[in-house]
């Protein structure tokens, strides 16, 4: 694999990582969002990744979709809050903050892992231009 292909394959990963975060920064945003419990609940949202022509060395990644999280949602006793039921239940969604924060975590990381092999990538390519120019 050449220069070029670990920018393209990390390239790959910087992109599956970002929909990662946004997906993970969607159900950050709506943890907390109460429904009666009637209506529907918002569903998490899972990225799915996939490798392209794995064992080569020269795929990379494609998110192949997304799973959403469970319809049911909690149900949650507030019988002050103004949209509760006649027996004070309100609906959130079935997200888990820690999960959610590791996951989180290990995007970011992931996001920067690849950013950096990237930028690496294009310091070799550019010292190889300077020893091409000597």
């Amino acid at each position: 694999m050449g220069i070029f292909g670990a920018i393209g394959i990390a390239g790959t990963g910087v992109t599956v990582y970002r929909k990662w975060l946004d997906a993970v920064s969607d159900n950050l945003a709506n943890i907390n969002d109460a429904v009666p419990t009637s209506g529907d609940v918002f569903r998490a949202r899972y990225v799915q990744a996939q490798a392209v022509h794995y064992g080569n060395g020269d795929g990379g990644v494609v998110v192949s979709g997304t799973a959403l999280g469970s319809p049911k949602g909690r149900l949650v006793y507030e019988p002050d809050n103004p949209i509760a039921d006649r027996e004070g239940y309100v609906k959130y969604p079935d997200i888990d903050l820690g999960s959610q924060m590791t996951q989180l975590m290990m995007a970011q990381r992931a996001y920067q892992a690849n950013l950096t092999v990237v930028d690496r990538a294009k310091d070799a390519y550019q010292a190889a231009i300077q020893v091409g120019k000597g």
